[in-house]
């Protein structure tokens, strides 16, 4: 199982629409998403955002990142998001601190 965990931050005041979005999926990212089997979970603390996803491999975790249609939805999201100067969303990767159970065991 491939595992991703990234972080990332609101612009103030933007949780709410971010949250409806997310509620409101793209019906095309959600195909690609469940073609590829991926599985996340994104957290809200204070404005940063941590998202952990796991999907069966890292090509499929791949595959689901070169969906073209991804890049809109990207975009979409910058206008919520701390952007770099470029207008493109900061999103850092995590690192793997701890692991246990079921993760450890297919990691």
């Amino acid at each position: 199982m491939y595992r991703a965990a990234m972080t990332f931050s609101l612009k103030p005041g933007h949780y709410d629409i971010y949250k409806e979005a997310h509620d409101a999926l793209w019906p095309e990212i959600a195909d690609s998403m469940s073609r590829n089997q991926i599985n996340m979970v994104i957290y809200h603390y204070q404005g940063r955002l941590f998202l952990f996803a796991t999907a069966p491999s890292q090509e499929h975790w791949q595959r689901s990142r070169d969906d073209p249609r991804l890049e809109k939805w990207s975009t979409f999201m910058a206008t919520m998001m701390v952007t770099d100067g470029a207008g493109k969303s900061i999103v850092d990767s995590m690192d793997e601190a701890f692991v246990f159970g079921q993760f450890a065991e297919s990691g």
